[in-house]
């Protein structure tokens, strides 16, 4: 304990964040996660903010799958997939992902954030070219960061301003190319142009890699996500997801593409090498949800109903949202301090929400990110809009 000032500045910072309106607080859950949660203080509360967009998490299949998993492999392994951390069902569960997604194998990591972290140093070095949208997640970033390859960043969802990185990158003479970016963009509900990034990969003799943690197991068709939605199936190179989200909502990723990628990653890739494996219970839970979707639509058709009727409704009140069809809604409130009092307010009229500002959104684009799931009941998000409706008048957001 020497450098006091060490502390002493830590301090500091956190009072600025503080007095900024720019300081993240915690909300704890006294229940499962699902539409309706149970605050620390005993309230109940209509939940607006999780990835849960097909109910799952809280689900007693999902439950019931991860139980009968813990029964019959145990809690965890003590070690490392090359060790002696293999179970028969992590082998299940990566040729269920392959078979899902339309590829020809898949590695799973204790987190989508270490698929990201540990795809790209293994895979390209100082010869070759990253391409990589400016909005994409952090773990991509980071995961760039650890690599030596060039780097390239073209404006969010820009076509024409790829294309001249392309043309950069083929003019500096790199090796290999590879276009990377979010299949959707969390914080805006964006879904990326993979037909158009598609077509300019192969115009370039380019790879491409698809972060597809916000659309797996509900975009497209049959939920295979962005590249099906975007009809590219069997044309991306490379997919990073999560179990965290839609399939599930516990933890873990998974990297898919070819099986000489797959296998390059299996003897290089750091997160995979040095991690305890994921969870036996959480592979068991995860194949069961894979299965669960791949035979019915039901979850999917409700998650776009609620979806549809909120985005109408919240624009009907008076809000300002991205326009999209994706179950995340950005409700723009522009003011980071005002961002944080809304969400305040909301959780005083019972539901959970939560304010996001800079760095995680652009400077002046604070917002309220809406989330919604399959889970949702109409009665509930006719209360939530009632919430915003009241909140946007108290805080003068919409006229009065």
């Amino acid at each position: 304990m020497s450098d006091q000032a060490f502390y002493q500045q830590l301090q500091q910072n956190l009072a600025s964040l503080r007095e900024q309106g720019l300081f993240k607080p915690e909300r704890v859950l006294a229940s499962r996660q699902g539409a309706q949660v149970v605050s620390e203080d005993g309230r109940t509360l209509i939940n607006m903010c999780a990835n849960n967009y097909l109910g799952l998490s809280g689900d007693p299949e999902t439950a019931k799958a991860a139980a009968a998993a813990l029964d019959k492999y145990g809690y965890g392994l003590s070690s490392v997939r090359f060790i002696c951390g293999t179970q028969t069902v992590h082998k299940e569960l990566e040729r269920a992902l392959s078979n899902f997604l339309g590829t020809e194998d898949t590695i799973l990591y204790a987190a989508a954030f270490d698929a990201n972290g540990g795809v790209f140093e293994p895979l390209f070095d100082e010869n070759d070219a990253i391409i990589s949208d400016a909005l994409n997640h952090a773990s991509l970033i980071d995961g760039i960061r650890l690599c030596k390859a060039a780097r390239y960043r073209y404006a969010n969802n820009d076509m024409a301003d790829l294309e001249k990185q392309l043309q950069a990158a083929t003019e500096a003479g790199k090796r290999h190319k590879v276009i990377v970016t979010d299949g959707v963009f969390s914080m805006d509900g964006t879904i990326a142009q993979l037909d158009k990034i598609v077509e300019l990969a192969e115009k370039y003799g380019a790879l491409t890699l698809v972060d597809d943690s916000h659309a797996s197991g509900f975009m497209g068709k049959t939920g295979r996500g962005t590249h099906e939605h975007c009809g590219v199936v069997g044309r991306i190179d490379i997919i990073t997801g999560t179990l965290g989200k839609a399939l599930g909502g516990a933890m873990g990723g998974f990297t898919s593409g070819r099986k000489e990628v797959i296998e390059t990653l299996r003897q290089k890739s750091r997160p995979y090498l040095f991690s305890n494996t994921l969870a036996p219970m959480i592979a068991g839970a995860s194949l069961s949800v894979l299965e669960r979707i791949s035979k019915s639509t039901e979850l999917r058709d409700r998650l776009h109903e609620n979806t549809a009727y909120f985005r109408k409704e919240i624009e009907r009140i008076g809000f300002t949202i991205r326009p999209g069809t994706h179950p995340v809604v950005p409700v723009m409130l522009f003011d980071a301090p005002v961002a944080q009092k809304f969400a305040a307010r909301m959780f005083e009229l019972g539901v959970l929400l939560s304010g996001f500002f800079y760095p995680v959104v652009p400077m002046g684009q604070a917002r309220v990110r809406v989330q919604l799931s399959a889970a949702h009941t109409r009665e509930q998000l006719d209360t939530v809009l009632k919430a915003f409706e009241q909140a946007g008048r108290e805080l003068g957001i919409i006229k009065q």
